[in-house]
C-alpha cells in the first residue's frame, strides 16, 4: 500500500480522501492556501503545507508548488480530488515525471477524453452509443455544414470541442441560424479554452442525464457501480443526484455498463471514472467522460458498498480490482442533495461565519462536509459545503429521509440553498421520478 499520499484539494473532496487513507493505514499531507488554514482536513492530516495565497492560480492551481510539497514532505503519491487539477493531463504528467503516483489516468488518457471530438471517436470505436453528430471538428466550408446539419436533423448543438461547465454551446433550430452559432461558438471557444475547434450534434429535447460509473486498474479489468441520474440541474450544474436511475432496467444497466467497461479496457483506463450519458427514450447517448471521482460518488457507494476512494488508492498502489462485476450488488436507493453557500433565490454566493451548525444524522443519513460551527467560509471558491446522502431500501424510503434530513440540517450565520432541495424533495414530479434536464430550470422560471 502507498506510504504517503499527497491531497491536492480542499474542502469535502479533501476530507473524504482524508478518512479513506487513514482507513488504510497511509499518511496524508494537506496542501492549503492561507484562506484554508482552519479547513477541516488541514487540522486533521498527518503534515499539513501552505502552498500560496487565497487565489486558486497561486496555490491549488499551481503545479510547482504542489510537486514542491509533495518533495519536501517525501509523498509518493498526490490525489487530486476533483475540480482545480484533476483533469489536467500536464499536471498527472509532471506529476508521474516528478518521480510520484497520480492517483488518476494517464495524462494521455485524460487528454483523449479531455477533447470531446477524440472521446466520441474513441467511444464509437468502442461500441459506446453516441448522439449523432459531425463525427469530427466543423471546418470553414458552409455548405458542408448545412449538409451535416440537415443529416442529423434540426435541432442541432454546436459545441466546443475543449468546453465544459454549460459553456461553448449553442442550439441551434433552423438552417439561417447555423452559419452565425457557428463562428459565435468558435470565438467563444477560442477565448475561453484556448481551442476554437466546434462540432455538432442532434439536440435532444427532454433528455436525462444518466451516467455510469466505472473503476478500471490499468491491469485489463474494469467493473462498473451501475448508473446515477443527474438531471436536477441549474445552469448545467447538478443540484440533486441519485442511484439508481428511476426507470432503467438490470438489463438496460448491463448492456451499457458492459460497453463503457470494454472502452476502458481499449483505452487503457485506470482509475474511477464516469461515462455521461443523455437518455431518451430508453436510449443511452455518451456526451463525455470525466476522468476523475465526482461529487456525487457517494450514491454510487451507498448502493453498492464499495468505496471509490480506496479502490483509488488501491489501484495507485499496482493492486488489481479488489472485486468483480459479479460481487457488484446493487440494493435499495440513494439520493444525494449539494449543499451550497448561496442564496436560494439568486444563488449569489454567501461566504461568512457559520454561526449555529448542527449535522443531521439517523439510520440511512450521510453528512459529507469539511465545515463546523464558527467556521468560516472564503469567498475565493466553489460555493458547495457540503452533501447531504440519504440511502432507502426503496426510493420512496430515501426521499422520505431526506426530507428529514434537511429539516434537522441547521446552518446559521450564511444563507443556503437548503430551502431550494427542501423544494425539490416535495416536489410531486421528482418524487414520481424521471424528470428530464430542464425540468428545474423551467421550474424555477429560468431563461437562457
Amino acid at each position: 500500500m502507498l506510504d504517503k499520499v499527497l491531497i491536492a484539494n480542499r474542502g469535502e473532496i479533501a476530507l473524504r480522501i482524508l478518512r479513506a487513507c487513514k482507513e488504510l493505514g497511509i499518511k496524508t499531507v494537506a496542501v492549503h492556501s492561507t484562506a484554508d488554514r482552519a479547513l477541516k482536513h488541514v487540522l486533521l492530516a498527518d503534515e499539513s503545507i501552505c502552498i500560496g495565497n487565497a487565489s486558486a492560480t497561486e496555490s491549488y492551481l499551481n503545479i510547482p508548488r504542489i510537486i514542491a510539497a509533495a518533495e519536501v514532505t517525501n509523498s509518493v503519491a498526490i490525489h487530486p480530488g476533483y475540480g482545480f487539477l484533476a483533469e489536467n493531463a500536464e499536471f498527472a504528467d509532471a506529476v508521474e515525471q516528478s518521480g510520484f503516483i497520480f492517483i488518476g489516468p494517464k495524462g494521455e488518457t485524460i487528454n483523449l477524453m479531455g477533447d470531446k471530438v477524440s472521446a466520441i471517436n474513441a467511444m464509437k470505436k468502442a461500441g459506446v452509443p453516441c448522439v449523432p453528430g459531425s463525427d469530427g471538428p466543423l471546418t470553414e466550408d458552409t455548405e458542408r455544414n448545412k449538409s451535416i446539419a440537415k443529416r442529423i436533423g434540426y435541432p442541432i448543438i454546436v459545441k466546443a470541442a475543449g468546453g465544459g461547465g454549460g459553456r461553448g454551446m449553442r442550439v441551434v433550430r433552423s438552417e439561417d441560424e447555423l452559419e452565425s452559432a457557428i463562428a459565435t461558438t468558435k470565438a467563444e471557444a477560442g477565448a475561453a479554452f484556448g481551442n476554437d475547434m466546434v462540432y455538432m450534434e442532434k439536440f435532444l429535447e427532454n433528455p436525462r442525464h444518466v451516467e455510469i460509473q466505472i473503476i478500471a486498474d490499468g491491469q485489463g479489468n474494469a467493473i462498473h457501480l451501475g448508473e446515477r441520474d443527474c438531471s436536477m440541474q441549474r445552469r448545467h450544474q447538478k443540484v440533486v443526484e441519485e442511484a439508481p436511475a428511476p426507470g432503467v432496467t438490470e438489463e438496460m444497466r448491463n448492456r451499457i455498463g458492459e460497453r463503457c467497461c470494454r472502452a476502458c479496457v481499449e483505452i487503457g483506463y485506470r482509475g474511477a471514472g464516469t461515462f455521461e450519458f443523455l437518455y431518451e427514450n430508453g436510449e443511452f447517448y455518451f456526451i463525455e467522460m470525466n476522468t476523475r471521482i465526482q461529487v456525487e460518488h457517494p450514491v454510487s457507494e451507498m448502493i453498492t458498498g464499495v468505496d471509490l476512494i480506496k479502490e483509488q488508492l488501491r489501484i495507485a498502489a499496482g493492486q488489481p480490482l479488489s472485486l468483480d462485476q459479479s460481487q457488484v450488488k446493487i440494493r435499495g436507493h440513494a439520493i444525494e442533495c449539494r449543499i451550497n453557500a448561496e442564496d436560494p433565490e439568486t444563488f449569489i454566493p454567501s461566504p461568512g461565519n457559520i454561526s449555529m451548525f448542527h449535522a443531521p444524522g439517523g439510520l440511512g443519513v450521510r453528512w459529507d462536509s469539511h465545515v463546523y460551527e464558527g467556521y468560516s467560509v472564503p469567498p475565493y471558491y466553489d460555493s458547495m459545503i457540503g452533501k447531504l446522502i440519504s440511502y432507502g431500501e426503496s426510493r420512496d424510503e430515501a426521499i422520505a429521509r431526506m426530507r428529514h434530513a434537511l429539516e434537522e440540517l441547521v446552518i446559521e450565520g450564511i444563507k443556503t440553498n437548503v430551502p431550494l432541495q427542501r423544494q425539490i424533495m416535495a416536489d410531486e414530479n421528482f418524487f414520481n421520478g424521471g424528470t428530464n434536464i430542464h425540468y428545474l430550470e423551467k421550474k424555477l422560471g429560468i431563461n437562457h
